[in-house]
């Protein structure tokens, strides 16, 4: 889409505002669904942050089924909303979060609670046996590989091979009140990480050197603990694996059920720099210029929304349209201001907008309390996010 089409659109609305051009979002479903083969597609909810658009994707295929949550409070809230099939992927330790999802489990509501320590179970037990209720987990298999000097994936579970998987299901066999209902192993390091990124050709090639001996050992890792797992009589409905960057690979594994996506519906710039695939920037946000204190140069308001995780240029906003659009390197995305460099050919004036697309998918709309839907070149919803709903979760 151009410049002209969304500036057409958007002619009446006032700024800063973010967009969904369901168009585009269509496409992106569409190529999911080719990516991810013959595995379910859970979505993750922390990449969409709005009701309407997890609704729309959920009733767009039979393939895409369940959500994994970030929260149990906000499992909580989409179960009492309708939604079911929720996997929080984060451990659950405080008392009245975990409370808050029991009323749902007695609705017959699917509710699956993270864990991997000890401590996970012991609470998750404690307040189960305490309500009456079985609380289905979900056993956290970390997927990190480990090179010489290199540890190549996130911090997030204890359990990282079959002697810590043995530890976990011995613990979870004195918990009568607990059940095994799923596996999750996140493989971050394929999932989230670029391997095509503009200007670095020789980390590039460093990156998909990683992820090619990478994969081979966190499959074999799945497996095993999954085997595990039947070897102790636990029968999970559910293993789960992979993300938007993962896909042609997880979906391979055998004992995966279903792939997790989030990202890849609304297609943040951070996706733009993976060598197999290229889904469509449905998702942007507008400022708008009300400056111009030199040539080509546009002064907007607002317009600093940086995204989580380490620093660095990928973590910053990019201008999206009009086409060529830069940020200037001794200001970049401010609080207030972002100025823009621009020496093309449409012609911007004070009022108009510069779209931008933000780093990191789900954050986009904590800065916005709704998404203005786009499709054939007009606004057919408005569709209030998490925070427009005055949801703030984390």
């Amino acid at each position: 889409m151009t410049y002209a089409y969304y500036k057409e659109v958007f002619k009446n609305e006032s700024m800063p505002f973010a967009y969904l051009d369901k168009d585009l979002l269509d496409l992106n479903i569409k190529d999911i669904l080719v990516r991810s083969g013959n595995k379910k597609i859970r979505i993750a909810s922390k990449s969409v942050r709005n009701k309407w658009v997890l609704e729309y994707l959920l009733a767009s295929s039979e393939q895409i089924q369940g959500i994994m949550c970030f929260t149990a409070e906000e499992a909580a809230w989409l179960a009492d909303e309708g939604f079911d099939d929720l996997l929080v992927a984060y451990p659950t330790f405080h008392d009245e979060d975990v409370r808050k999802i029991i009323p749902a489990l007695r609705s017959d509501k699917t509710i699956y609670l993270m864990t991997d320590l000890d401590g996970h179970l012991d609470k998750l037990q404690d307040i189960a046996k305490q309500e009456n209720v079985v609380i289905p987990v979900c056993l956290d298999m970390d997927m990190t590989t480990r090179f010489p000097g290199v540890y190549f994936g996130v911090y997030r579970s204890s359990v990282n091979n079959v002697q810590s998987a043995k530890r976990y299901f011995d613990k979870l066999k004195t918990c009568p009140n607990l059940r095994l209902g799923a596996l999750m192993g996140y493989e971050a390091q394929i999932a989230g990480v670029g391997d095509n990124a503009q200007g670095k050709s020789i980390m590039n090639g460093i990156i998909r050197m990683l992820k090619k001996k990478s994969i081979k050992e966190i499959a074999e890792r799945r497996k095993a603990i999954y085997d595990m797992a039947l070897e102790y009589g636990f029968s999970p409905e559910v293993v789960n694996g992979g993300g938007t960057g993962s896909l042609e690979t997880t979906r391979q594994e055998d004992c995966v059920s279903e792939v997790t996506v989030g990202s890849g519906f609304y297609a943040s710039h951070l996706f733009d720099n993976y060598k197999i695939f290229k889904h469509r920037p449905a998702a942007a946000y507008a400022i708008e210029v009300v400056r111009k204190p030199q040539k080509d140069i546009y002064t907007c308001l607002g317009g600093g929304y940086v995204a989580s995780g380490t620093f660095g240029m990928d973590k910053i906003p990019h201008p999206h349209l009009p086409k060529g659009s830069k940020l200037v390197p001794n200001e970049m995305a401010g609080e207030v201001q972002t100025p823009i460099i621009y020496k093309g050919n449409e012609e911007i004036n004070l009022g108009d907008p510069i779209f931008m697309r933000h780093s990191k998918s789900g954050e986009l709309c904590e800065h916005f309390k709704e998404l203005l839907i786009v499709s054939q070149g007009q606004i057919t919803n408005r569709v209030p996010t998490y925070r427009g709903e005055g949801k703030c979760f984390l």
